[in-house]
């Protein structure tokens, strides 16, 4: 089972990946040119939601068709992605990473059914129509599906914290909330739930821990460290970037690909999460606001006067406890490495061989 879950791990890893270079730039973008970001522009903010939206699940989506089926079924997964892309208020990742590879695979599975059985003079009109006729008939059937899909995955991540919270039991709403935002859930989160509860209790007491709960950036400080000292190629070498725009440009979004790579980081968060929260409550931790973006500058604007060690001393510890954890994982369950982008175009799955999702066969010949 361990075997097969490192495999599962690593086939992620080679959709997400290859594509931070792509998460890195959105970042950069967000946290430049959005309203409360560096140096805002309302022309080039606009960048902002169609990459987030569209752009990244579709890198995703062919990635994963491409790891199954070379650029054809690249091509189908994309295609099929947008199928779940359209319509969602949410950043479908989650539609990309499951209509990629089984486009991909459909589409390989047709290619060999018929392979040798093609008229001569046909081959490319009958490649052309059936890459077309699934790729349509998957979106279709994403557009129905993984929207509602995810929709109710939404609220029960957000019925989950509700409860937490009504229950006053609030450092153990980090094991909905940091799911929930690796998931790009985290607007969902704050804004539906969170931020108006929120807005109560500073009218009463003048400051409120729940503006703490999903902001915080110091569980995902403590993964991205862990990554850039115990992790291996290209999510060692993006780590160091990837925590400038998390932790000073406040964009959150940019580490949740590293969980999505290696699934099992969860553990790393819930322990930032469960450490950080606590601290929290038993200090009397609060901000009078939702700091946005949800970076270290942005926290220290909203920390109500003699509740910077409170707050602070929360970042630190979450960071900490979510680096430990993170760092230990990765020493004993180390995520699939993906050096470069030679590795992924030598990745092949082919059901003849004995590997299986994430398995790395040997490169074939060229």
């Amino acid at each position: 089972m361990q075997a097969r879950l490192q495999r599962f791990g690593g086939f992620l890893a080679a959709m997400i990946i290859p594509n931070l270079g792509a998460f890195i730039a959105w970042g950069l973008i967000t946290a430049l040119f959005i309203p409360t970001g560096w140096t805002p522009n309302e022309k080039l903010v606009a960048l902002v939601g169609p990459m987030i939206t569209a752009m990244l699940p579709l890198l995703i989506g062919f990635a994963g068709g491409h790891l199954v089926h070379g650029t054809r079924g690249g091509v189908v997964g994309a295609v099929a992605t947008m199928g779940t892309v359209v319509g969602a208020d949410i950043p479908m990742f989650i539609g990309g990473m499951v209509m990629g590879p089984l486009a991909g695979w459909l589409m390989k599975q047709f290619d060999n059914a018929v392979e040798g059985k093609i008229p001569t003079g046909f081959e490319m009109l009958v490649n052309n129509f059936s890459a077309g006729i699934l790729a349509a008939i998957l979106a279709i059937i994403a557009n129905l599906l993984v929207g509602p899909i995810v929709q109710g995955l939404t609220s029960f991540m957000g019925s989950g914290v509700q409860f937490l919270v009504n229950a006053g039991l609030l450092p153990l709403a980090a094991l909905f909330i940091e799911p929930a935002k690796v998931l790009f859930l985290n607007n969902a989160i704050n804004h539906g739930i969170l931020a108006p509860l929120g807005v109560i209790q500073v009218e009463d007491a003048g400051r409120s821990l729940l503006f703490l709960l999903e902001t915080n950036p110091g569980p995902g400080l403590g993964l991205l460290l862990a990554y850039w000292f115990m992790g291996k190629g290209l999510a060692k070498q993006s780590a160091p970037g990837a925590i400038i725009i998390h932790f000073f440009g406040g964009i959150h979004e940019i580490y949740f690909p590293y969980v999505l790579a290696h699934p099992i980081m969860i553990v790393a968060l819930w322990a930032g999460g469960l450490v950080a929260d606590t601290w929290f409550v038993i200090s009397g931790a609060g901000l009078v606001a939702t700091p946005s973006p949800g970076s270290i500058f942005a926290y220290l604007a909203v920390i109500p006067l003699g509740q910077h060690f409170a707050v602070l001393a929360g970042v630190l510890l979450g960071a900490a406890a979510s680096f430990g954890a993170g760092s230990a994982i990765l020493r004993f369950y180390p995520a699939k490495e993906i050096a470069s982008e030679e590795d992924l175009d030598d990745w092949d799955w082919d059901e003849e061989e004995e590997t299986d999702f994430g398995a790395a066969p040997a490169p074939a010949a060229r």
